[in-house]
């Protein structure tokens, strides 16, 4: 069973090159900030807690998403594998998720991360709040403090995945076909 963990700031694509990679593949894709957007839309108390977070530009609770994706893996520990988009966030959610694949005899089997510049980041995200109806991704001074909370947090995850011998790169700019299949070389590396 394959893991991947598609990694990268917002805006980058992960959702989109998710997509692809869960039909190319046979994968199953689980992003977390859909999972809390659900939370979020379902009014529960968690939701409310998360929809604070998100309207500040931080990230959710560490042990949250933890408790999220170990309740993932326990119920869904069958198929060709895996794309994890949107976690681990954090170095702390990052040792968890090794820790919680491992009761189930699995481990991540490659972290890419998707390279874009900032200032590109900033223009999809303001696009895609046009189409998304998203109040954070309308405003240019929550978008560029999701990223500085990124950059400050969530950046260093690589350096864990590095460390494993994990850790491949991915340029994505370029047409969303043309970074596919930077991905997909990768994946197909792995498998």
């Amino acid at each position: 069973m394959i893991n991947i963990v598609l990694f990268g700031a917002p805006g980058c694509g992960k959702g989109t090159q998710s997509e692809i990679l869960e039909e190319r593949f046979g994968l199953r894709h689980i992003s977390t900030g859909n999972v809390i957007r659900q939370q979020i839309a379902a009014q529960t108390e968690l939701g409310k807690q998360m929809q604070a977070c998100i309207e500040r530009g931080e990230l959710a609770p560490d042990q949250l998403v933890i408790d999220m994706v170990e309740d993932y893996i326990a119920n869904n520990n069958y198929g060709k594998g895996v794309i994890y988009d949107g976690f681990p966030r954090t170095t702390a959610q990052a040792a968890a998720f090794d820790e919680i694949l491992a009761k189930h005899g699995q481990s991540v089997s490659v972290m890419i991360n998707m390279e874009v510049p900032e200032e590109e980041l900033v223009k999809r995200i303001l696009l895609r709040g046009k189409d998304s109806g998203r109040a954070d991704d309308q405003s240019e001074d929550i978008i560029r403090n999701r990223i500085d909370v990124y950059n400050a947090q969530t950046a260093i995850v690589a350096d864990f995945y590095r460390a494993q011998g994990k850790f491949e790169s991915v340029p994505s700019l370029g047409t969303i076909e043309e970074v596919a299949e930077r991905i997909v070389k990768v994946v197909e590396k792995h498998l």
